[in-house]
């Protein structure tokens, strides 16, 4: 490659959003490349509550990442495509003249409350888990549909077809539809095996099956801005590409592994520990410690676990910032550092903290009710927060590695979390292996990567990753030995607090 190629990654999470410009460029090296990535627009995103319920804003979503293009071209770069990654599971619905059927609800929504249980009574545990591979996750998009079917929904009965968030945003900006690969299997409603749709579980649960397209694979191109959308924000041609439309298969494409088995942890609002297979495991072991098998942007499986990650923190600052005049994230971190250690901890999967309306309250409460001292302070609540989550890691680490009969020498941390330097620190000292921290921006990053895959740039995922391994940085936190009993004893007293799985 002679000079630099550009291309533009929308990577949207549940608290924000970004518009990235990549450049691909040698590096000096002979046949080496590096990235350089530019943040290049930012903006809120998060849920609105309309008349009890919590709604995705669709249209202001779709806005900002209009604002992107044009500030893609506004600054002077041209670039060859762009790609959109998102969260999984939460969707919007199409009338027969291709409207939308109302706001997308977001997947902290309490409308699937008991679903997970009724359903399966219904359709029973063992087969809902070897049709779908996915953890039973109250917000999955199956539970979301037959929520709805039970209440009667307008919205389901007039849809004609389903969009995943990327979709439908791809959708207003090209006038094409399509359905991408790697955001329909965390759905739970298509085959891991098959790699189809799931029709007779869609049959029975009342949803057509007709509302669903055969999904594209990552690297798929899907069309181009429409007329009216470049006449609007005055820009040339620009080509769309299917990404790892799943924001954690995007970031997954970007973990500077090398080709061997790795364990990954995406951290950022959820954090997702995991490894990446051939084949995936629909096992009853597997289904009873919760793990879920997720397509990945080169056609294997990302068995996985969800953990709550860093909303803990996110909610308790949100509540301490109310006035604006709050501690910062980092102020709390330096607090949670200066806090006595295994003060008191918590089990941070449990439903009680997907959506409190107080999550310091709920954090007190449940240490209140475990026989535990109560967090006195916002560095005790923080501190209390961090341990706890990468205790959790360790927990499930030993979880995977005891599924697929791997011990892995190292973790690769990648996402936002990463900047939060003393759950890295703590996360070392709790699995007592060494962490390898970065990049970054790893769904961005993965995003663009798969786009400089489908023009050429890049060849393979071999390539990828030695693009990734020479562009960014990584900080390395090594288990501290003089720590290692602390932690162990914490760990015992973690798995007697409502933690289920291996201990």
């Amino acid at each position: 490659m002679e000079s630099s190629r550009t291309v533009l990654a929308f990577d949207l999470g549940a608290s924000s959003g970004r518009a990235l410009l990549g450049r691909l460029s040698p590096s000096g090296e002979a046949g080496s490349l590096r990235l350089q990535v530019e943040e290049i627009h930012r903006f809120p995103n998060g849920p609105v509550t309309a008349g009890g319920r919590m709604h995705w804003n669709i249209l202001s979503i779709l806005q900002e990442i209009k604002t992107g293009i044009r500030l893609a071209y506004e600054s002077g770069e041209i670039p060859e495509s762009f790609g959109i990654d998102t969260w999984g599971v939460d969707f919007g619905l199409l009338d027969a003249n291709g409207e939308l059927l109302g706001n997308p609800y977001h997947y902290r929504d309490s409308q699937t409350e008991g679903v997970v249980e009724e359903l399966g009574r219904l359709i029973g545990e063992e087969k809902l888990y070897s049709d779908s591979g996915l953890q039973f996750m109250p917000f999955n998009t199956l539970y979301q549909l037959y929520a709805m079917k039970k209440a009667g929904s307008p919205k389901l009965a007039a849809a004609r077809t389903l969009l995943m968030m990327p979709d439908l945003l791809l959708y207003y900006l090209t006038g094409r539809r399509h359905s991408e690969y790697t955001l329909a299997t965390t759905t739970m409603l298509f085959h891991p095996v098959r790699k189809q749709w799931n029709g007779p579980l869609l049959e029975r649960i009342g949803v057509l099956d007709s509302l669903f397209m055969q999904p594209v694979q990552p690297g798929a191109s899907l069309g181009e801005l429409t007329d009216s959308v470049r006449q609007e924000l005055g820009v040339p041609p620009l080509k769309a590409v299917a990404v790892g439309s799943h924001d954690t298969a995007s970031a997954v494409a970007a973990v500077p592994s090398g080709m061997g088995q790795f364990v990954y942890l995406v951290c950022g609002t959820w954090s997702l520990l995991g490894t990446v297979r051939d084949e995936p495991l629909l096992g009853n072991e597997a289904m009873r410690q919760g793990f879920s098998n997720e397509g990945g942007v080169d056609g294997g499986y990302r068995l996985l676990k969800n953990i709550m990650g860093l909303w803990l923190v996110q909610e308790c600052h949100r509540k301490w910032n109310r006035s604006g005049s709050g501690p910062s994230f980092a102020d709390l971190t330096k607090m949670a550092d200066e806090s006595v250690p295994f003060h008191s901890l918590i089990a941070p999967d449990l439903l009680r903290f997907m959506n409190p309306p107080d999550m310091e309250a709920e954090i007190a409460a449940f240490c209140r009710e475990t026989g535990q001292p109560v967090p006195r302070s916002p560095g005790e609540t923080i501190r209390c927060i961090l341990e706890s989550l990468a205790l959790r890691y360790r927990q499930v680490l030993r979880q995977t590695e005891a599924l697929t009969g791997t011990i892995f020498p190292r973790l690769h941390m990648v996402g936002g979390g990463i900047r939060n330097e003393t759950l890295g620190r703590f996360t070392a000292n709790a699995i007592q292996i060494p962490v390898w921290a970065g990049p970054e921006e790893a769904s961005a990053i993965g995003n663009l990567l798969v786009q400089f895959q489908a023009c050429g740039a890049i060849q393979s995922a071999a390539e990828r990753t030695e693009v990734v391994a020479g562009s960014f940085p990584l900080q390395v936190f090594q288990p501290e030995v003089s720590e290692r009993s602390a932690w162990d004893q914490a760990y015992e007293i973690f798995c007697r607090l409502g933690n289920s799985g291996l201990c």
